[in-house]
């Protein structure tokens, strides 16, 4: 075992916060890659929703995990049980926003924006700035830079609904 990993553990330092962060990064990348092959069928949900949801599964997961961490010494609270209420209590906000008008989802991207936020929050109650600091300029960069290219892919490569 590593010598400093005791100290790693008993803190939410800044070194774990950098590694939280970076999955933050893999997991709005990685969701970016699927939500492509979406946007390129021509689905509804396409890269920016992806992105979204991804970054804010990986989001709650990484708050939940640094704040046990902060919160160890008090075995009578749990921080995930507080995560996954907030993450419950979103979902029924973001499904009220993704109504549909005939077969056309509206507001999908703005309901996984919704829960990214949520997530954000989170982070920055538990006090973990930078990761939050992090998840906001990821979805901020997803929702406004990515527009046009998902929109350039999406003429270039589109197909027809089978």
């Amino acid at each position: 075992m590593h010598e400093n990993l005791p100290y790693l553990l008993q803190s939410s330092g800044l070194f774990l916060q950098v590694v939280a962060a970076t999955r933050l990064l893999v997991a709005a990348v990685l969701g970016g890659l699927l939500g492509l092959e979406r946007s390129i069928a021509g689905k509804h949900a396409g890269m920016r929703t992806y992105i979204l949801v991804s970054l804010g599964s990986a989001l709650f997961v990484v708050v939940g995990t640094l704040a046990s961490f902060q919160l160890s010494g008090f075995p009578s609270l749990n921080p995930l049980q507080i995560a996954a209420s907030i993450v419950i209590g979103i979902g029924f906000i973001g499904s009220g926003l993704a109504v549909f008008r005939g077969e056309q989802p509206i507001e999908l991207t703005t309901a996984s924006g919704i829960w990214v936020a949520a997530g954000i929050g989170m982070a920055c109650g538990y006090g973990f700035f930078i990761v939050g600091f992090v998840a906001m300029l990821l979805a901020i960069l997803t929702l406004s830079l990515l527009i046009p290219v998902e929109n350039s892919i999406r003429s270039r490569f589109r197909r027809e609904n089978p």
